[in-house]
């Protein structure tokens, strides 16, 4: 009977951030031996954080990421290692493990399947590697392979169990959505009883732009039974020890559920999207515009349970069309969640745009120029804030609104981050529910949950003016925009046929408005921008 001890180092890397990404590599090694572990393995690219873009076209950048590897593998005496980097060979580069023992690298493994689709761009930067080599380290066969490349049954991980190897190792930077985590494990799962062998699933953790790294890495025996399950959303060592005597039994004492509800999940996401992209960015502290509304409440707790009740504010903006109960809810909220509230009305700054406008406007009747005019006033109020006092404003527009256009460019767009950009309105719904639910108190006031949304940007305003129902909004949204099904596939779902073309109609026609609009959290499987490129000028029609 054979083991082997290897510790999984789920770490959150930034982007760029190379010598922060090199010390907390060297911090994990040193955990790894204090826990007597054989083996230490880190994520996909740990040197340089993923993904890192069009940094791979600076040579320098690569220089010092391999530089920096040169570092971590004097680090790694009586020990092995395996870590992601950037390698290059007479000019061409490769998305690349390096497997280090006792200071000196033994191996380097170049990813095999490189993807390209939804966010992930890599042809741009690397050649795929064509090798798949077994490594016999501790008396053990292991293979290292990277992400995409254990998702093929007919891919690295079988060449690798056929040549002899007895565990694989994937290491990965695997960008979460909804319902993902599930799908990866009865993938591995299905690899490794397949191949009748050890499978061991790193992933790292974190917020890197759009995008979130969920973690939640994993160990499953030759049998495909997870034996070591982590934490999503965490930084984590995972110890795993192997046993290999044919029996497809292991240690199977550090074995976290999942994350138990969707809304959980997505919440979760959604913090470690706004804390990543805040502090990784360098800011201190959030400013965002309190409506007493849905949206606005949800961002507002994503953002203290992000980065602490003391580093947010809200900003209350009253205009003439401003409810009564809307100032309660805001004000409501804020005391909920001890947040600084500060009110500027925008009434007077309103009339004074009247004023000016008034002679060009002579004869005409108020519209939506009016009613933006109050959403831009509240845009400026906001940026005001942001500029004196290095403020990031978070948008709080959710993916419903942004999907059809219904919000104003310079207005309640403006910002810097826009954390519910990909949450459905029916979604957020739930996402505050559960939030009111796990704090055992109405956290967000029962009243936002159940009073019908509206912009308030004229007298007895109603989304519904504009939009179906959410209810009927969001279905659509889904079929069109996520799962690229026909106008026909949408009408045979039971939708009605002139609501159906005008939402088309709506994205189609706004797509312009969403390039234009701040980076958000990517929590469904298709997201607007990397995800979903569209041009702007497109006369194709599917209605």
């Amino acid at each position: 009977m054979k083991t082997i001890k290897i510790a999984l180092a789920q770490i959150n890397p930034t982007v760029g951030g190379i010598e922060g990404n090199v010390l907390k590599i060297y911090d994990y090694i040193q955990r790894a031996r204090e826990k007597k572990s054989s083996l230490v393995i880190f994520p996909e690219l740990s040197i340089t954080g993923y993904p890192p873009e069009d940094l791979l076209l600076k040579r320098h950048f690569i220089d010092d990421n391999l530089e920096a590897l040169s570092r971590v593998i004097e680090n790694t005496k009586d020990i092995t290692a395996v870590v992601g980097f950037v390698d290059r060979k007479d000019s061409i580069l490769y998305n690349a493990a390096a497997i280090i023992r006792n200071c000196k690298m033994i191996g380097v493994y170049h990813k095999v399947f490189l993807p390209n689709y939804g966010v992930f761009d890599e042809y741009r930067y690397f050649r795929a590697g064509t090798e798949t080599p077994v490594y016999r380290i501790e008396d053990i066969n292991i293979g290292v392979n990277i992400c995409e490349d254990i998702w093929y049954p007919e891919g690295p991980a079988k060449y690798q169990a056929l040549a002899g190897a007895e565990v694989i190792l994937n290491i990965n930077a695997s960008p979460y959505h909804m319902g993902k985590a599930h799908l990866r494990e009865k993938m591995i799962s299905e690899r490794a009883s397949d191949n009748k062998i050890a499978i061991v699933y790193l992933n790292t953790v974190g917020g890197q732009d759009e995008l979130v790294f969920d973690g939640g890495s994993f160990v499953v025996d030759e049998a495909g039974e997870i034996i070591v399950r982590g934490r999503q959303f965490e930084e984590e060592m995972l110890i795993s020890e192997i046993v290999f005597d044919g029996s497809g039994q292991a240690d199977k004492k550090h074995i976290s559920l999942r994350i138990s509800s969707l809304e959980e999940e997505v919440y979760k996401a959604l913090v470690l999207g706004t804390r990543d992209y805040v502090i990784k960015n360098d800011f201190k502290q959030a400013v965002i515009g309190l409506s007493g509304g849905l949206d606005s409440s949800l961002v507002a707790a994503i953002a203290v349970d992000a980065i602490g009740k003391e580093n947010v504010s809200g900003i209350f903006m009253p205009s003439p069309y401003t409810s009564k109960e809307s100032r309660e809810d805001a004000y409501g909220l804020s005391k909920n969640l001890g947040i600084k509230i500060i009110e500027v009305p925008v009434s007077k700054i309103l009339e004074i745009y009247r004023e000016s406008l008034k002679m060009e406007f002579k004869g005409l009747s108020e519209d939506k120029t009016e009613e933006n005019l109050q959403a831009r006033i509240r845009g400026n109020i906001l940026m005001a804030f942001s500029n004196k006092f290095g403020w990031l404003v978070l948008t709080t527009g959710n993916k419903s609104e942004m999907s059809v256009g219904y919000a104003t460019l310079y207005g309640d767009m403006a910002g810097g981050f826009a954390v519910i950009k990909d949450v459905p309105k029916t979604l957020a719904y739930e996402l505050c529910k559960w939030k009111n639910s796990e704090e055992g108190r109405a956290v967000i006031p029962d009243r936002v949950l159940w009073k019908e949304p509206s912009a308030e940007l004229k007298p007895d305003q109603k989304d519904t003016d504009s939009l179906p129902p959410y209810p009927v909004l969001d279905p659509i949204l889904k079929a069109y925009v996520e799962d690229d099904k026909s106008f026909e596939d949408i009408l045979s779902s039971g939708c009605n046929i002139e609501c159906t073309r005008k939402v088309i109609e709506m994205i189609d026609r706004s797509e312009y408005k969403r390039r234009q609009s701040p980076p958000g959290i990517k929590i469904t499987p298709r997201a607007f921008g990397k995800d979903r490129r569209f041009p702007i000028t497109n006369k194709y029609r599917s209605y």
